[in-house]
């Protein structure tokens, strides 16, 4: 009888062999369970989705009425006055719009006169939600900030929840200036308007942005990628932080 005795190194290649073969079926399981989970979240989110849209819908009289805001007109910080925007201010808007260190970091072409910066003034700044941000010193505009209550967000966020977006000249940046007019927003977003929760993004890149976000509370929520970006005709990558009313409460009495 000719038997074959094996050396320990071909059994060592079988175990080799066989663990390998092991681990690719944990693989091929996780990778399925990795699926059907990620399934089940977007039925349940898809489902979370539509039961919050079904309770503003037949919220109040039934008559599908959005929440309505009544927006001050003049907000004022240490050193800043938030206002509606004027056409008057648009030589201030085009000094500082014309540069192209601001706009395209935001998702908006640079102005390319001041009849440009008349025309935005006219036909987006001045909606409702949208301020001047006025330095008390020289009561001249340096930047821009606005609230975004529900559809008018770019986000889909209800309509207890708004979307904070924010640009401020370039002679003006690293004063901290910014910040204060977030944080004034959020404030009368919170406590006067009785908002829940406050969005804010930021395209890839833009740390300036970012850093505003991080000193004023909001904390990362979510990336979305491939974004098109109408404006610039590009697709970008967008990172999502958020605040709900209790998380600034708690910031807010922390700090006093």
């Amino acid at each position: 009888m000719n038997n074959h005795r094996r050396t320990k190194k071909e059994r060592e290649q079988d175990e080799v062999v066989r663990l390998k073969k092991q681990l690719k079926e944990e693989k091929d399981k996780l990778n399925q369970w990795s699926d059907e989970l990620l399934q089940k979240q977007r039925e349940l989110e898809a489902k979370e989705k539509n039961l919050s849209t079904d309770g503003r819908e037949t919220s109040g009289q039934n008559n599908k009425e959005k929440r309505k805001y009544q927006f001050k007109t003049r907000l004022e910080t240490q050193r800043l006055i938030l206002r509606p925007w004027e056409e008057s201010d648009a030589e201030e808007l085009y000094r500082y719009a014309q540069d192209d260190r601001i706009g395209p970091s935001c998702g908006w072409q640079v102005h390319t006169s001041m009849d440009n910066s008349h025309e935005i003034i006219r036909d987006v700044l001045s909606s409702v939600g949208n301020y001047a941000i006025v330095l008390k010193e020289t009561n001249l505009v340096v930047g821009s900030i606005g609230l975004m209550i529900g559809e008018n967000s770019n986000l889909g966020v209800s309509d207890t929840e708004a979307e904070i977006g924010y640009w401020i000249g370039v002679p003006y940046w690293g004063q901290g200036l910014i910040p204060e007019a977030v944080c004034e927003l959020m404030r009368y977003a919170f406590e006067e308007l009785g908002l829940k929760k406050l969005w804010c993004g930021y395209y890839e890149g833009n740390t300036k942005s970012k850093r505003v976000q991080e000193k004023c509370g909001f904390h990362y929520h979510h990336t979305n990628v491939g974004v098109y970006v109408d404006q610039m005709n590009e697709e970008r990558t967008e990172h999502i932080s958020c605040i709900n009313r209790d998380e600034w409460e708690s910031k807010y009495q922390n700090a006093s």
